[in-house]
């Protein structure tokens, strides 16, 4: 492919633009942790909630939407992150009034609150490390790849220099202007990438290869009609236990995947720590939840049908595109692949969009990493007492540190697929207890240490034992990992004793945990009564839930040619949508009685 002016002017305004608020709200960030990490906690809910899909929208993203559909999967392969529905709509009505009553900085420090004595210390240093280091360079490493791949397909760059390019863009955004800076940044990029995505999406389906919408859909039902059901074919019962059966049943409860978190983490909770109230919190992550799965799937998912009329095989990419490294050409580089039927100035656009999908979502990892590794390890366990401009330096300088790693991390994963299966792997079995932890007081520091050294280990031992030839098939690596690792830490949790009294109370006061699990101990600490009604958020959850998966098949019916059946999906969307308007504001009964000064601040906040 070959970049035009036009095309450069409009990908260099495009950072231009964003690099504006990263230049005016450096001073700002600069002042001390909360601004640098948490924008002063003054986030309004449609800031919070697009900067969180902005965030997930990343460059790797369209990729591997791309290898699903492509790698025998169609689009109902999808529901591998789709069955994340469940946790997203949790979080919204169970956890995110809960996360912002906190106040805590980061999510890790939820662990001293909620816990006590070294053991909570020691998760906390230990997962600031583990997660901001370790997972957090894994998921930029696929960011990279991402972006690599793209760079080697537009632009012929080898993939050493696409890494030092991104990167010196990315650690000045992150470094210089903290989290106002990336949310204002993220709410700018995710217009341009959105534009892109359809924009490639319109000029794939007038390919004459591919005949329009309903060209592409008379093919693929004469050649694979499998691939454009929304649900699997059970008749393949093993492809439909992996894509399906196991996503709805196991994987969204049991699996800790940054952005699908059981109960809100990373930088979902980050993002819900700086709005400016519980409601913002709340109406944030709802937005977020829909227009993470409701507006953003179909231009990929219609792109990667185009490209199997286009390029059926790898072997197809290849012939196309002989400069490409070998070692990248993979079925997700098929997507931008596509980007070779862009015109003039169309073309620059969608690498702007993918240029700014990829660094808002570089630059939220990069922050929320260093939010770990500076607030909840170096401060907490190095140099305690610092001035807050001290931590602010150090803060930047651990962002460029990250960028480091993440990019030699980079020479080691081949397809974002890759990537996306060894997270889900690593983290699999300890979700239960980030949904738990919350409304059961029983679970303990040594609950989570547990989980986490289970999971790790079983993960270790199912990837050496594939390594010498004993691969057990999918999904049956994951399924074992939840069922030993929940085992391991439910033995742990009752043979440890429980977090003491005198600090369960005053997580009580703090917090004000619903349900009956905390019964007893909000008698004790004079909470008598808590604003939060569990069954209005059981509703709230039914019906989110209901509400993002008939609007996702609604758009999807419609383009598939099934009218009908989007009819249906469309009315059951607007009755879901209309149950909403009238249950979230009345998840909110009145102030609690007896909670205490510092938790009434925080409800009159909310």
């Amino acid at each position: 492919m070959h970049l035009r002016p036009l095309d450069w002017f409009i990908i260099l305004a495009s950072v231009a633009v964003c690099f504006l608020p990263a230049l005016f709200l450096a001073r700002r960030a600069g002042r001390n942790l909360a601004e640098f990490f948490a924008s002063g906690r003054s986030a309004p809910w449609w800031l919070v909630g697009v900067s969180m899909v902005a965030t997930t929208f990343s460059a790797d993203t369209p990729n591997l939407v791309t290898d699903i559909v492509r790698d025998k999967g169609g689009i109902a392969g999808n529901w591998v992150w789709w069955a994340f529905v469940l946790t997203g709509m949790a979080t919204v009505f169970f956890y995110a009034r809960l996360w912002r009553r906190s106040g805590v900085l980061t999510d890790l420090e939820f662990y001293e609150i909620r816990y006590t004595g070294k053991a909570a210390s020691a998760v906390r240093g230990f997962r600031a490390v583990y997660l901001g280091l370790f997972f957090n360079c894994v998921i930029m490493a696929t960011v990279n790849l991402a972006a690599a791949k793209i760079a080697s397909v537009v632009l012929g760059w080898p993939r050493g220099q696409t890494l030092l390019v991104c990167g010196l863009i990315n650690v000045v955004f992150a470094a210089a202007s903290g989290l106002w800076g990336v949310l204002v940044i993220d709410l700018i990029q995710f217009g341009i990438a959105m534009t892109g995505s359809f924009a490639l999406a319109w000029f794939a389906l007038q390919q004459p290869q591919v005949g329009g919408l309903t060209g592409l859909v008379h093919q693929m039902q004469a050649r694979a009609p499998d691939l454009i059901g929304l649900l699997p074919n059970f008749s393949n019962g093993e492809l439909a236990l992996t894509i399906f059966v196991i996503p709805l049943t196991v994987q969204w409860w049991s699996v800790w995947y940054p952005g699908a978190e059981p109960g809100g983490g990373s930088y979902i909770a980050q993002r819900m720590l700086a709005a400016r109230s519980e409601r913002d919190a709340l109406a944030g992550t709802l937005l977020f939840n829909f227009a993470h799965y409701v507006l953003r799937p179909w231009p990929w998912i219609l792109v990667a049908l185009a490209s199997l009329l286009i390029f059926p095989d790898l072997a197809a990419i290849r012939e196309a595109f002989p400069g490409v490294d070998p070692a990248l050409v993979g079925h997700d580089i098929a997507y931008p692949a596509m980007m070779k039927f862009l015109p003039v100035g169309w073309l620059g656009l969608m690498v702007a969009g993918l240029l700014a999908a990829y660094v808002s979502t570089m630059i939220t990892h990069l922050n929320w990493g260093t939010s770990y590794l500076v607030h909840d390890f170096y401060q907490r366990f190095v140099r305690p007492n610092a001035p807050e401009r001290h931590y602010v330096r150090v803060g930047r300088l651990t962002t460029v540190g990250l960028m480091v790693v993440a990019a030699a991390f980079t020479l080691f994963i081949e397809t974002a697929k890759e990537g996306f299966s060894l997270l889900l792997q690593v983290g699999a079995g300890t979700g239960l207890i980030y949904l738990l932890r919350w409304f059961w007081w029983r679970i303990n520091a040594w609950t989570e240490i547990a989980a986490m050294l289970a999971s790790f280990a079983i993960s270790a031992l199912v990837f050496a034992f594939k390594k010498q030839g004993h691969a057990l098939p999918e999904p049956w690596p994951l399924v074992l990992t939840v069922a030993l690792t929940t085992l391991v830490w439910l033995g742990v949790t009752f043979l440890t004793p429980p977090t003491p009294r005198e600090q369960l109370l005053r997580f009580v006061k703090r917090v004000r945990p619903p349900g009956p699990g905390w019964r007893a101990l909000r008698a004790a600490a004079g909470v008598t009564a808590s604003e939060d009604s569990l069954p209005r958020a059981f509703l709230g959850w039914v019906l989110g839930c209901a509400a993002v998966w008939s609007g996702l098949f609604c758009a999807g019916s419609f383009l598939l040619g099934r009218p009908g059946r989007g009819v249906v999906l469309l009315a059951v969307f607007a009755g879901c949508a209309a149950g909403l308007i009238r249950v979230v504001p009345r998840l909110w009964r009145g102030p609690p009685v007896g909670a205490g000064a510092a938790a009434g601040s925080l409800t009159r906040q909310g």
